[in-house]
């Protein structure tokens, strides 16, 4: 979350909210108020103050859903005084999250998918970070076991999500990330062996870097590690990242090995509010096998009533996030996610090809065999008279969130423009994007840009 300071508003603090005709006094802004206001002023004062933010069907940055079906809003009140970690008093919630864990597993192909072991969680970050925490535990008690020190951990992976660089730093682990390189701009099996040795508690690959949409080689690396375990003894585990990857290749990539067929992957996270079609809110942290989830880390609390285990970074939550995953696996099953899936698909696919055709950028990501969208950037011999950022800052005119940004390390001089087509984003929608797209492009033609935008200046997107 954000992190707010006194500081930072000291020139505003005694500012009102007031001249509204519905409101009866003023408020104030940033002190907590003296006096009660009636319900209906109270909901149209929050009400107006969000109409100032963007609609979020035309946020083509974002993974997360931005539409759900009318029976999930049903759901969700219906749900909004359960709280998940009180299984005692909602069993039958508990009950349900027990079902979508091992209908995950089963998904996920795990060999024993009845008695794995797994959570839901407030997303894929604190997914990740669960799934981080079993990793370095698995390798201390290892040496611990054979009697070395286990003072110095470290993590390879790829150009990662913000969340990793978080559990490293909270969680004290060195992290080893794989730099882009030329045209490689995600790890090879290569450079990950590279970046491995005795401390190293597990090798992270993305299943959808979201820099590019593309997926990491999860079979060629745990092919390597293999190798290495076979040349050297060392046995590295797998996390795949799967956050937005795990609800897509089940589904349209199913000759893509990346899940538990591998014997080195041994847990997954994934984010149930991306293309699992959840509302916001809900992730999913899987183990492989029940030992893999070590016993330590599980909390049996009886504050509540009964003896629950559990095992997350907070305690008290809602649950409708959870019975609304629930009710999208029963109501779509493998046939509606996969009919879902290809939609989007069909959408970043055609996208990509309206790019292509204007001759102004050059393809990153194409659509196909990673997330559902694309990713261009601009031909570098070409002086249109304007860059991405002010490509992105014009379309925001219209509405259109689309993000431009740099590569990560070693390739932050390339700048790239993305768009994510989730479930929502129809082909309709598609095109009337790329039509405000043309109409900005002629726009810079005709008044071409005297000093384009800077990352700062143009804000938007920022994957760090």
């Amino acid at each position: 979350m954000p992190v707010f300071s006194k500081h930072e508003l000291v020139p505003n603090l005694d500012d009102q909210v007031s001249g509204a005709s519905f409101l009866s006094h003023p408020l104030p802004k940033y002190k907590f108020p003296l006096q009660e206001t009636d319900p209906t002023p109270a909901y149209q004062l929050v009400h107006d103050q969000l109409l100032l933010d963007g609609n979020s069907r035309q946020n083509l940055a974002t993974f997360c859903q931005t539409w759900v079906e009318p029976e999930i809003h049903k759901l969700m009140d219906e749900c909004i005084d359960k709280n998940m970690v009180d299984k005692d008093e909602y069993p039958q919630m508990a009950e349900i999250e027990s079902r979508c864990v091992h209908m995950l597993a089963d998904l996920w192909n795990s060999p024993d998918a009845v008695n794995t072991q797994g959570c839901s969680t407030t997303g894929s970050s604190e997914a990740a970070m669960l799934g981080g925490l079993a990793m370095k535990v698995r390798w201390r008690k290892r040496r611990e076991r054979d009697g070395k020190p286990a003072t110095h951990p470290n993590l390879v992976c790829g150009p990662v999500q913000v969340c990793w660089h978080k559990f490293a730093r909270y969680f004290d682990v060195e992290l080893r990330e794989v730099p882009c390189e030329g045209n490689r701009l995600h790890m090879s099996p290569e450079q990950a062996i590279r970046r491995c040795d005795e401390n190293t508690i597990g090798v992270v690959p993305t299943l959808g870097v979201t820099h590019t949409l593309q997926y990491e080689p999860v079979r060629d690396i745990s092919l390597a590690l293999d190798d290495l375990e076979e040349e050297q003894g060392m046995d590295i585990p797998i996390h795949v990242d799967a956050a937005s990857g795990g609800f897509i290749a089940p589904f349209v990539h199913r000759s893509l090995v990346w899940d538990f067929r591998l014997p080195r992957v041994k847990s997954i996270n994934a984010s149930g509010h991306k293309f699992g079609l959840a509302p916001l809110g809900g992730g999913w942290a899987i183990w492989r096998e029940k030992h893999d989830l070590p016993e330590e880390l599980i909390f049996r609390v009886k504050y509540l009533g009964g003896n629950m285990p559990t095992f997350a970074l907070n305690f008290s939550r809602p649950g409708g996030q959870v019975v609304a995953q629930y009710y999208n696996f029963v109501r779509l099953g493998r046939q509606g996610y996969t009919k879902i899936t290809k939609g989007c698909v069909n959408v970043g696919s055609w996208f990509a090809d309206q790019i292509r055709k204007l001759d102004l950028f050059e393809l990153i990501y194409d659509g196909v065999g990673g997330i559902p969208g694309c990713t261009w950037t601009m031909k570098p011999e070409l002086r249109p008279g304007f860059t991405l950022y002010d490509l992105a800052d014009r379309l925001r005119v219209k509405g259109w969130q689309v993000p431009a940004y740099p590569l990560p390390t070693n390739c932050n001089d390339v700048v790239v423009q993305r768009v994510v087509a989730r479930l929502g984003v129809t082909r309709d929608l598609a095109g009337l994007l790329f039509d405000d797209l043309q109409a900005s492009i002629r726009h810079f033609k005709k008044n071409p840009s005297l000093k384009s935008l800077s990352p700062q200046s143009a804000g938007g997107y920022n994957h760090n």
